[in-house]
Order: C-alpha cells, then sequence, then structure tokens
C-alpha cells in the first residue's frame, strides 16, 4: 500500500509488484556480499524460527559473516518443544552463530553490546525478526483490531471469518444479516476472542503461517457457496439433510507443524502443537528433514501451477471429508 511506503526502510521499491520484490532481493544480496569481504558483523534481534532459519542461510552462504543472534526469552524458536530449541542451538553452537538469551533488545544502553560481545557498539548490520506487523491500510478502521501483534492494525473477523466491527456487528452484512466479506491468512487478526484467558478463547491466537491461511481460505470459500445457496437458489439443507448454514472457523490441527530450516541441508520439524506453550514432538531432524522440506516445497509449488502431483499430494489436506479430531465439522467442509 501507498501509506506503507512511507514508512518503510526501502520506501525507493514497491513491493506490491513482483518487479519490486525481485530488486529488493538482488539489492540485498548484493549488499551481503560485500559484507561477507570484510567479514562484518551482524546481529540478528529474533530467536524465533524467522530469525533462526534467517541466521543459519546468512552462515551458509556467507561464511565470512561474523554472526549473533539474541531473544528475550530463554531459548530460540519461542513456544515450541525444548527439544527443537536445543537442536537448532546446538546447530547454531556448531557453526559458530553466537547466542544470547535472556536479552532484550536494548540499542542506546553500551552495556547490552557489552553483554553480546559488541563492545564497540552497533554491527555493520542488523536484522530485527521479532514479530509481525499489519499493512491493512486499505480497510477502515472501524474493522481493524486496537492490539495485537506489532501494536494492533489486523482485521477483526467472526466465528465465520465474516468481517465484523469492534463493536462485534458483522461488516458488509446482506440484507439476511450474512456476511459478504470474509478475511483470511496473515491479515486477519488470528483469533476470536471471549471472556478468560486466550487458551480459553473461541478461537485461541493461531500461528501466522501458511497453513492455517489456506484452511481458513476453504471455510471462507465454503461459506460463500452455502449463502449462495441460501439467498439465490433457497436451499436451506445440506446433502444429509443439515439445517445449511455457514461454517465455524477451529483453531486448526495443521498450525501446529513448524518446519524450521538451518541451512539447506539440516532442519527440524515440529508436529502436533497447538496454543499451549512447549506442545508438540520434534519427529523429524537433520538432512532427512532437509529432503522433507524440498519434497514440500517442489510439490506446493506443483498445486499452485495445477499441476497433477501436487493436487493429489495436498488436495485432502484441506480438503478431508471425514475429521475424526480436531475441531472441524465431523464430514469436512
Amino acid at each position: 500500500h501507498e501509506e506503507a511506503r512511507k514508512i518503510s526502510d526501502w520506501p525507493h521499491i514497491d513491493e506490491r509488484f513482483i518487479e519490486g520484490r525481485r530488486r529488493h532481493i538482488l539489492e540485498e544480496y548484493a549488499a551481503i556480499g560485500e559484507l561477507n569481504t570484510k567479514g562484518a558483523q551482524i546481529l540478528v534481534v529474533g530467536a524465533g524460527f524467522i530469525g533462526v532459519e534467517w541466521a543459519t542461510e546468512l552462515q551458509h552462504f556467507f561464511p565470512k559473516l561474523s554472526l549473533t543472534i539474541i531473544d528475550f526469552l530463554p531459548q530460540c524458536l519461542g513456544p515450541l518443544p525444548a527439544k527443537a530449541a536445543a537442536y537448532c542451538s546446538k546447530y547454531m553452537d556448531k557453526k559458530g552463530i553466537k547466542q544470547y538469551y535472556n536479552t532484550k533488545y536494548d540499542p542506546d544502553n553500551a552495556e547490552f553490546w557489552k553483554k553480546i560481545g559488541l563492545p564497540q557498539g552497533k554491527p555493520e548490520k542488523e536484522y530485527v525478526c521479532i514479530g509481525v506487523k499489519a499493512s491493512n491500510y486499505f480497510m477502515p478502521k472501524e474493522v481493524l483490531s486496537e492490539k495485537g501483534p506489532g501494536g494492533g492494525g489486523w482485521i477483526l473477523m467472526d466465528m465465520t471469518l465474516a468481517v465484523k466491527t469492534r463493536e462485534g456487528k458483522v461488516w458488509g452484512a446482506d440484507e439476511q444479516g450474512y456476511g459478504r466479506i470474509y478475511a483470511v491468512g496473515d491479515c486477519n487478526y488470528g483469533c476470536v476472542e471471549g471472556p478468560g484467558k486466550p487458551d480459553d478463547w473461541p478461537i485461541p491466537p493461531i500461528p501466522k503461517i501458511s497453513y492455517p491461511g489456506e484452511e481458513e481460505a476453504i471455510i471462507a470459500i465454503r461459506n460463500i457457496e452455502k449463502v449462495d445457496k441460501i439467498i439465490f437458489r433457497g436451499v436451506k439443507t445440506s446433502h444429509l439433510g443439515y439445517p445449511l448454514e455457514p461454517a465455524k472457523m477451529h483453531w486448526p490441527w495443521g498450525a501446529g507443524m513448524f518446519a524450521t530450516s538451518l541451512g539447506p541441508d539440516d532442519a527440524c520439524f515440529v508436529a502436533g502443537a497447538n496454543w499451549v506453550k512447549n506442545s508438540g514432538l520434534m519427529c523429524v531432524w537433520g538432512s532427512p528433514c532437509a529432503v522433507q522440506k524440498e519434497i514440500i516445497e517442489a510439490s506446493k509449488v506443483d498445486e499452485c501451477a495445477f499441476g497433477i502431483v501436487g493436487r493429489l499430494i495436498w488436495h485432502f489436506v484441506h480438503h478431508t471429508p471425514v475429521h475424526l479430531f480436531g475441531g472441524g465439522p465431523r464430514w469436512g467442509y
């Protein structure tokens, strides 16, 4: 959005277009290459999976860089299982990436730089990989959250993923009250608030990763089809005789799967995580996990290109005909 460019660190690049993103990548690659030639010091702030992946990619492709990564939490990978955090930390140790945890980013404090082994002060380059920031400038403020990751600004949605206002009313509803505008993926608030703590909400906070976005898109599309049947075709029941009504979103089980790259030749995969801190199990690691990530990437790209192999692999991931566990409907969407 034009408003986002005004506060961007690279306002000369318009990343709304593929060409702008390509230019940004090329500029950054050239700049890192120069830093690598000098053996420059690099600081990565934030040791979540984005920070860890970035630090390990830099180390692999630009081995002359002196890398340091810090995080406010006591371990890397935030709320993921301790075993996965330990595996990634051991990998970074082996590759010479200096790590400092329980450390708050405080760039104006000289003691902070001494604590992380940079007594001379700021390094040549810093990458801040803390959280995410909303870019929903195209939506009115009445439908944007006042809090949340990055200070808020996320599109509010109800249980059917229809956009709602801060007062809880469906925004853009038709004459019968059905939502006609849906928010899916990174743009939405990622949860539906309720009484009590976030763990007790109707939808606890969902990680902003690809699987939940795809699952939300399927549910929103199904709801559009259902509303179309109800309003324009007079269909009131499903094929099985159940009342036809918009489906409700749930915390998707696939939101608990995280594949963290450690350079191109190593990785770790966590499955079974949920909104509870340190839940999940590290079930694949090392070179087999790197191969797993290559298969995921290649098959997903093939699916997006409407390839038969990719579609055969991924279709039933979001079109599961029967749900035996989790929060989805028993007979699918």
